[in-house]
């Protein structure tokens, strides 16, 4: 057999059986969006609870505005709503691109890691919310996220542990100061999304 048939014939199992235990339906283009929608709801986050004529600096002011705090609810809501929207959509749309369904054991497995850490942490974070721990709540969701996908990158792109560990980091960072908890919080989910969307698309073409 031709060196080159064989190498070829290996890359095509390796294919195959990558398909078969990895999700690689996760779009890098969906994760800029989303990471673009987290930005925005910072911004509309920041004018809500700072004004427009505010500075850019150290923050120790929390909420105690219990109407202000539903409309933060409302944009947080709606920019999760939103990008779960956005990933599912696009999900869909490079598996029947990549002639694979979307919903398998894989896809089951990535959702049963990632869910877990990802439930503790938003039941923490209402817990800190009830108590209005809210120096708290910047860093729990960040560390809590980053823990869901170093737990799910086992079964999808390995960039993603990654982009966990980062997300570890800028929570740790947000408990250590948390004045600029939602600086952390524009970079965790805003900025490092970005960066990491643009990696995958131009990896891996999705």
């Amino acid at each position: 057999m031709d060196p080159n048939d064989l190498t070829k014939e290996i890359q095509q199992i390796r294919s195959l059986m990558e398909r078969s235990s990895k999700f690689i339906s996760i779009s890098g283009l969906s994760s800029v969006l989303i990471g673009t929608y987290a930005l925005i709801g910072a911004g509309i986050a920041y004018v809500l609870v700072y004004g427009f004529d505010s500075e850019f600096s150290y923050r120790d002011h929390y909420i105690t505005d219990n109407g202000l705090l539903l409309k933060l609810f409302l944009v947080a809501l709606l920019v999760l709503i939103v990008s779960l929207a956005t990933g599912i959509i696009m999900a869909k749309r490079k598996a029947k691109k990549l002639k694979q369904p979307i919903w398998n054991a894989t896809s089951k497995s990535l959702l049963y890691a990632v869910s877990i850490p990802l439930i503790t942490g938003g039941i923490l974070a209402m817990i800190f919310i009830s108590k209005e721990y809210y120096i708290l709540i910047a860093s729990t969701l960040l560390v809590f996220y980053g823990l869901a996908l170093c737990a799910g990158s086992v079964f999808t792109f390995p960039e993603i542990r990654w982009l966990g560990i980062f997300e570890i980091i800028l929570g740790l960072l947000a408990l250590q100061f948390p004045g600029y908890g939602l600086w952390f919080w524009v970079a965790g989910f805003g900025f490092l999304h970005i960066i990491y969307g643009i990696i995958v698309h131009n990896k891996y073409g999705s």
